[in-house]
């Protein structure tokens, strides 16, 4: 079953075509990577996808439904959820609170039900709290529920912005630069929790460049250069692509991708 398809989606900027007719299909349960070098349109993609930018051309359907031109809110309601490349985090609330407030599609009581504190709101909230906890396991960070968000670490911060994806409860997730700025060992975290997320029914959507983390992860791999599609395969066809080698990876992406596969 297809999750996440896009026919020909393009978008132009002050005449520069940063997205230039790229088709892709995602397939239910996949991690389906983008890669490519710095401009080759990877983040624009991911913002036409989640409804940030209205491509000039093309079209997108969502779990089989046409979704072109809908609002991030309307998507996210429809199951999609993405993250950010800079983190996005609430660092005077907790981390808990943090994860609330991704549940907001899922919230039916209206300001005045919250003024009055009507049985639905507390019925609600206690639902909420229990999805955020939930969300907070799958990414190993139940035991820090009430710390301040500002108090944690680097890379438990990049899954805490994950948890807060989850608790939407989405049936696609964009992940962009999940492991933008982690160590080793915060990356290899990341991967543990991506392959459960998958395990569990979602289908992951991954802007990358840590090239280990990508082969070791991918199912599928789409390669952009200059806002077009440059190939799309498996991790072992992309790594001997030659045209990936000279456009992007190189000699040492090429090691990169080697280690990761053995």
């Amino acid at each position: 079953m297809k999750v996440l398809q896009a026919e020909r989606l393009s978008i132009a900027f002050g005449g520069l075509r940063a997205v230039d007719t790229v088709t892709l299909s995602v397939d239910s349960g996949q991690v389906f990577s983008i890669i490519g070098p710095n401009g080759s349109g990877k983040t624009t993609l991911f913002n036409l996808v989640s409804g940030i930018y209205r491509a000039d051309d093309g079209q997108i359907w969502l779990d089989g439904e046409p979704v072109t031109g809908l609002s991030p809110h309307d998507l996210a309601r429809k199951g999609l959820s993405r993250t950010f490349q800079n983190l996005q985090i609430f660092s005077r609330m907790s981390v808990l609170e943090n994860v609330m407030v991704g549940r907001h599609r899922h919230e039916t009581t209206g300001v005045l039900a919250d003024l009055v504190h009507w049985p639905s709101v507390t019925r609600q909230n206690r639902a909420t709290r229990a999805a955020a906890f939930t969300a907070l396991a799958r990414v190993g960070l139940a035991d820090h529920a009430h710390r301040s968000a500002g108090s944690l670490a680097y890379g438990a911060l990049k899954r805490l912005e994950l948890a807060r994806a989850l608790a939407s409860e989405p049936i696609l997730l964009l992940l962009d630069e999940p492991a933008a700025g982690c160590n080793p060992v915060e990356t290899e975290e990341l991967d543990r929790v991506i392959r459960g997320i998958v395990d569990d029914g979602i289908t992951v959507v991954l802007v990358e460049h840590d090239m280990r983390l990508v082969m070791n992860i991918s199912d599928r791999i789409h390669v952009l250069s200059s806002g077009r599609t440059l190939t799309e395969g498996t991790p072992a066809e992309v790594r001997a692509n030659p045209a990936v080698i000279e456009a992007y990876l190189g000699v040492h992406g090429v090691e990169e991708a080697a280690r990761a596969a053995n």
